[in-house]
């Protein structure tokens, strides 16, 4: 058996071990996805701050783009989140001046949002379109949820930032576990304490690779396939890769924020709230320099508050002002198509596993 088939493969139905990141925000567009999945890896659709029409819209394009297997991550809520007024005035008046330099008219403000019936009505989606591979971030589903979606024949992918979580999830019933090391670009999946999901690639990956049974597939840092083959042999079965798609042609990122991406170098991101409330790590800029220390509401209110500043933000091009996520192997990041990408990692993956 050669290095790019394994249990993961099989299980999934797909040729290389290779993932896309499920990267929110219309990074994801079908073409990324499908293309992904039809060079024989597998596409994700970062949904997790989509409508459901959005989503049901987006899972039949990609289906009309590829027969291969794909995948929808949705983000697990925190239905807990309790603030006082004074709370959220606070960090808006604090936002107040960033609107108003933009020229926007309204000061930010929390819109009412029911998480709980946004998250059900996505599943749903999931349910009833028959999604093949369905992954989750911040947190395990309810067992109910996890039963019906392999009682339709989903692999259930979930998202850990260290052993324990890892663990917790093997015993929910998760297929194949993603362990997201520190390096990794945008927000860390950790649903216990943040201090504890800030584990390395290169200690995370064969720790969670021995506390568990199923496959594990390592993100974090992963650009290319010297880091497929470090992966391969720290114990992961797979690999995720999220900045290096970001910058192919197929991705949804905005212009202003690929040319960001392409010139930054691994020491300029870091972790912050200041965008979603959540810790991510991005390419450090105004705002998170400016916000550096500053109150930010629970996510994902936070992550409200300030969508209007950076969809301004974009609007203007002030990337001062854009959430830049990206993880801390951004400098070789390069403008390629999903197919030249693939053939690079395959073909170099293929020469350092097997020696060809």
């Amino acid at each position: 058996m050669g290095w790019n088939r394994n249990l993961l493969t099989e299980k999934l139905g797909i040729n290389y071990p290779i993932f896309q990141a499920p990267m929110a925000g219309g990074m994801t567009t079908p073409q990324l996805i499908s293309e992904v999945s039809n060079n024989g890896g597998l596409g994700n659709m970062g949904a997790g701050y989509m409508h459901p029409d959005e989503i049901r819209e987006e899972i039949r394009q990609v289906r009309s783009l590829t027969d291969k297997p794909f995948g929808v991550n949705l983000f697990v809520p925190d239905l807990e989140i309790s603030l006082e007024a004074n709370e959220i005035k606070r960090v808006a008046d604090l936002l107040a001046r960033y609107s108003s330099e933009m020229g926007m008219r309204e000061k930010p403000s929390l819109p009412k949002k029911d998480y709980g019936s946004l998250y059900k009505k996505q599943l749903e989606v999931v349910l009833e379109e028959r999604v093949p591979v369905c992954s989750f971030t911040f947190g395990i589903p309810d067992s109910t949820i996890i039963r019906q979606l392999k009682e339709h024949g989903a692999v259930i992918i979930g998202t850990a930032t260290n052993v324990k979580e890892a663990m917790e999830w093997e015993r929910a019933g998760a297929d194949l576990i993603v362990a997201q090391g520190s390096e990794a670009g945008g927000h860390r999946g950790t649903f216990h304490t943040e201090e504890s999901g800030l584990v390395g690639s290169m200690s995370l990956i064969p720790q969670v690779a021995d506390a568990v049974g199923c496959p594990v597939i390592a993100a974090g840092g992963i650009m290319d396939a010297r880091g497929i083959a470090a992966a391969r042999m720290l114990g992961a079965a797979g690999v995720q890769l999220g900045t290096a798609f970001l910058t192919c042609r197929e991705s949804g990122a905005n212009p202003l924020y690929k040319a960001a991406l392409l010139n930054a170098a691994e020491e300029q991101t870091a972790l912050t709230k200041a965008f979603s409330g959540k810790l991510a790590r991005g390419i450090v800029n105004r705002f998170m320099e400016e916000m550096r220390g500053q109150p930010a509401l629970p996510y994902p209110l936070q992550n409200d508050l300030t969508a209007p500043l950076r969809k301004q933000a974009a609007k203007l091009e002030r990337p001062e002002f854009m959430s830049l996520w990206a993880g801390q192997g951004v400098r070789m990041a390069e403008v390629i198509t999903v197919k030249e990408l693939m053939l690079k990692l395959v073909s170099g993956a293929e020469a350092l596993l097997e020696g060809r």
